[in-house]
């Protein structure tokens, strides 16, 4: 029996919604979204690129994060918008894992850059006469390098899995992308292995990085309130606020997604967790750390004099 399966190398997206009447509408939204988030990452990366002020490793690590959240957009979106126009979008076998490992690095990457942006606020604020010294150039390069590092690592170990699984009983993927959780649920093998090397590796990932931040800031946190400047504390408050909010949004969105005990693929709550993390999120980031930071701005408006 298991000779005379077909196996199965295209498969289909479904997309958000297969309601005909809101495909024109919700490709009209995604694409002013994906556009918009373009402009707001690559300008950032212009601007922290162009002005010398910037040339920081906290605006480096920015310039990085703003680099993995174009990319975690760019893998996703530009693919659901083509199921708005096609009902039947095919994606063959290589082209779904492809999509899937390069999220999958972007996202990974992403993780371990808030995570070095954490240390570098906590060198910033709880050691600043040491900060120049610390924070130094190879320090920064090698905290960016093993972010990417540990992401090919991750997720190749992931993807490698997938090819161990055959396709036989649907080739519907319930999904606006190829997420790896959907696709166990049309997998002939059986993806048990599979899914519990993903929750091993995501929830070691999310703990230790969510452990190292909490206490970073944890940290930060003490000694703000020690400051006796007023002027101080509310510098520091604000430098870290933008941070918290983009780490709070990003974590909480994957611990739902990959740590939620009761999550199931293919329900359309997984796909609004998805949605969130892969468009809006990148969405949103250029905007919470450029525009209430006075040199990011600075940098804005000399670009535009010039």
């Amino acid at each position: 029996m298991e000779g005379n399966r077909t196996l199965l190398t295209e498969f289909v997206l479904r997309g958000i919604t297969d309601r005909p009447e809101l495909q024109v509408p919700l490709f009209l939204v995604f694409f002013f979204i994906y556009v918009t988030t373009m402009v707001g990452n690559l300008g950032l990366i212009f601007l922290i690129w162009k002005d010398p002020h910037l040339h920081t490793p906290m605006y480096l690590f920015l310039g990085n994060l703003a680099f993995a959240d174009g990319c975690i957009s760019t893998t996703v979106t530009p693919k659901m918008l083509m199921t708005f126009v096609n009902k039947n979008d095919m994606i063959s076998l290589g082209e779904c894992f492809a999509q899937y490992y390069f999220f999958c690095i972007s996202a990974t990457a992403e993780i371990f850059l808030l995570v070095a942006m954490a240390y570098d606020r906590y060198v910033a604020i709880c050691n600043p006469l040491h900060y120049a010294v610390v924070m130094s150039k190879r320090l920064c390069t090698v905290l960016i390098s093993m972010s990417y590092i540990i992401g090919f690592v991750n997720c190749g170990l992931n993807v490698g899995l997938l090819f161990r699984l055959t396709f036989c009983k649907s080739n519907v993927i319930d999904h606006f992308y190829c997420e790896i959780l959907p696709l166990y649920t049309i997998s002939c093998t059986d993806p048990s292995l599979n899914a519990l090397i993903v929750f091993i590796c995501a929830s070691s990932i999310q703990i230790s990085t969510s452990v190292t931040i909490v206490v970073s800031y944890a940290r930060v946190l003490f000694a703000v309130l020690n400051m006796k400047s007023k002027k101080g504390r509310k510098k520091a408050f604000f430098t870290c606020s933008a941070h918290l909010l983009s780490v709070s949004l990003f974590y909480g969105t994957l611990l739902f997604m990959y740590m939620s005990p009761g999550s199931a693929a293919g329900k359309n709550q997984d796909k609004i967790y998805s949605l969130f993390y892969t468009v809006v999120i990148p969405l949103l980031k250029p905007f919470i750390y450029s525009l209430r930071n006075k040199e990011v701005l600075g940098a804005l408006k000399k670009v535009i004099k010039r």
